[in-house]
């Protein structure tokens, strides 16, 4: 994610900016390692104090399919019937799915009815037969209503947003089920595939590829499909009217890039390019990209963030036309989508990363200083507690979209580098990429590999940029 409170005026940030599974053994995945809260009951949370009472255990969703028929500024707005795929990580009398708001009028645990209560923000499903340990399993959610935005506190506004002529969905940290149930944690991964109904002339976009689009009457069906696992959060589906561009990266990666006609900082042409030049670039320095298709969404939103939703980065109003956003949510595709996070207080693994690849981007196309230079002015600035006082890998909720995870998080890629040299960081990096492809990582897990890689002990190093609440002075 970027704000745009960080790329206008980053050193005054002072305060909190608010705008994987394994695919394998389900013994091994993330999302089997929360307990449950009884015998045959599926854990009501992942246990993440970041996001409080989502996600949810027992079972690791292998893949979404969301039939959703939309109809902006209606009610109800939304109509859908979602079918989960999974397994059972341990026997199941009873499990919970994340659901806000929105009206439930029909549940199926393998085709057969099933009883279901609401409590707060819970589905909780009781299937006919209890579902033994191991086994695969769909549950089939049929439901109704107009979806409400959370409004945080501390993370602002963000899920199901309304446009003058759609939807726009940003849903970090998590606001996946504002809009379809879900296991709404970024440690259970999953595939998935959309069909969404819109009125005849609007456009539906979403994850992965276009495979096909048909209309009847007054309405539009448009299918899309990921399927390369796939956290929640990074779930989208933009509707409106957009000026659409198709092709493929000098690189052959195929991209869909989309802008508001609404909008007038940008054009569905720079977009393309720029994102086709910053895709093949990232693919030469972080490894291969990691997913089926590229691209980007510009809506117009009133909204102070971007998104690195998976293949299709959205951005809300003028912040599609800037360079080094557009490098920066591009690299999530690498950092936070396919090497997705385990602990949302490891946060600093997308954005420290992201923010990095941003100065790289402005450093070599001259849209920006030196990478060097961007490490320099923060350096210099000794009188600031956001950036210093705030550990990035443990930020604490009310600074999980602070400076010090942004920025801190980047000068301590920069120092990394400094101490074991260009060739071994970007070998270091590409490494990453490459062993968690697709799958959940840890603070922990990147530093035993600098040090593994580098042949050097880094405990105090990663001490004091990571985990230090000074100024570091030596390192």
């Amino acid at each position: 994610m970027s704000h745009a409170s960080q790329i206008i005026a980053s050193a005054l940030a002072l305060s909190v900016l608010t705008a994987c599974s394994d695919n394998g053994d389900p013994a091994r995945s993330p999302a089997s390692r929360v307990a449950s809260a009884a015998p045959g009951v599926g854990a009501a949370s992942a246990g993440d104090p970041y996001t409080p009472g989502d996600g949810n255990g027992g079972y690791d969703v292998r893949n979404y399919d969301l039939d959703l028929r939309i109809k902006p500024r209606t009610t109800p707005e939304l109509a859908g019937t979602a079918t989960l795929s999974a397994v059972a990580t341990n026997r199941l009398t009873r499990f919970d799915l994340d659901l806000s708001g929105l009206t439930v009028s029909k549940v199926t645990v393998g085709g057969a009815a099933a009883s279901y209560t609401r409590n707060g923000s819970e589905l909780v499903v009781t299937p006919r037969t209890p579902i033994a340990r191991g086994g695969n399993f769909t549950v089939q959610v049929e439901y109704s209503g107009n979806p409400h935005a959370i409004n945080d506190p501390v993370l602002g506004r963000y899920g199901w947003l309304p446009t003058s002529d759609g939807v726009f969905t940003g849903d970090e940290p998590s606001g996946a089920h504002t809009w379809f149930p879900s296991n709404d944690h970024p440690t259970d991964k999953a595939t998935f595939g959309f069909r969404v109904t819109v009125p005849r002339g609007l456009t539906a976009i979403a994850n992965g590829w276009l495979t096909g689009t048909r209309t009847a009457g007054d309405s539009t069906t448009y299918s899309w499909r990921e399927d390369s696992p796939m956290a929640t959060y990074l779930a989208m589906v933009d509707v409106g009217r957009f000026k659409v561009r198709t092709g493929r990266t000098p690189g052959g990666i195929p991209v869909y890039a989309a802008v508001d006609p609404a909008i007038t900082t940008t054009t569905v042409d720079k977009l393309y390019d720029t994102t086709a030049r910053v895709t093949d670039a990232w693919a030469k320095l972080f490894g291969p990209y990691p997913f089926g298709s590229t691209g980007g969404v510009v809506d117009d939103v009133q909204v102070g963030f971007a998104l690195e939703t998976q293949t299709k980065p959205e951005y809300g109003g003028p912040m599609g036309g800037d360079p080094n956003t557009i490098a920066h949510e591009l690299s999530h595709q690498w950092f936070g989508d396919s090497v997705t996070l385990t602990h949302w207080s490891d946060i600093w693994l997308n954005e420290g990363f992201a923010t990095y690849a941003e100065w790289i981007w402005g450093e070599r196309s001259g849209t920006g200083p030196s990478v060097q230079t961007q490490f320099d002015q923060r350096y210099r600035q000794t009188d600031s507690p956001d950036l210093w006082s705030v550990p990035p890998a443990g930020p604490g909720r009310a600074r999980l979209f602070g400076r010090s995870v942004y920025e801190r998080g980047a000068m301590t890629l920069h120092a990394l580098r400094q101490k074991v040299g260009d060739a071994t960081f970007f070998a270091i990096l590409r490494a990453w990429t490459s062993q968690h492809r697709h799958g959940n990582a840890t603070t922990p897990q990147f530093i035993a590999l600098a040090e593994r890689m580098s042949g050097k002990d880094l405990g105090r190093f990663f001490q004091v940029w990571l985990y230090g609440t000074t100024r570091p002075t030596t390192w």
